[in-house]
């Protein structure tokens, strides 16, 4: 398991809280890496709106997230699932990293190829640093 992290530079707050991800090959090159997260991502959101479709009985702490989340949903919505196209996604997460949208550092290293061989641990932290183009640049 890495613990995965996402930053947007000039924000306070994270865009989404930190997450897990079970990343089963070593040897791994950074577009491994990328594609084995991008994947792990899309099955996430496909099971959430699954999820969603399913009526919950909340709890207290889920009431008290919700509430913190500006939101308190209890499942059991009628709604056009949202396709997710797993190959559109690997290729717009490497075609970003390409363009230099953002950087990736695994335990405070930063990788800069695609093509390079990447180091876990089994507690290992990949952070995905977002750059924000400047007005004008």
């Amino acid at each position: 398991m890495v613990e995965v992290e996402a930053k947007v530079i000039g924000r306070k707050r994270s865009p989404v809280a930190l997450w897990q991800v079970s990343i089963s090959q070593e040897g791994l090159t950074l577009r491994d890496l990328i594609l084995d997260i991008v994947e792990a991502e899309v099955t996430a959101f496909r099971d959430r709106q699954e999820q969603q479709r399913l009526p919950q009985i909340l709890t207290k702490d889920a009431i008290a997230w919700g509430m913190e989340k500006g939101k308190i949903t209890s499942g059991d919505r009628e709604f056009a699932p949202q396709p997710v196209d797993l190959q559109a996604a690997f290729e717009a997460a490497i075609q970003a990293f390409s363009d230099g949208l953002y950087y990736v550092f695994i335990d405070d290293r930063q990788y800069e190829s695609l093509d390079e061989q990447v180091t876990l641990q089994p507690q290992s932290k990949v952070l995905f640093l977002r750059l924000v183009a400047m007005v004008g640049g």
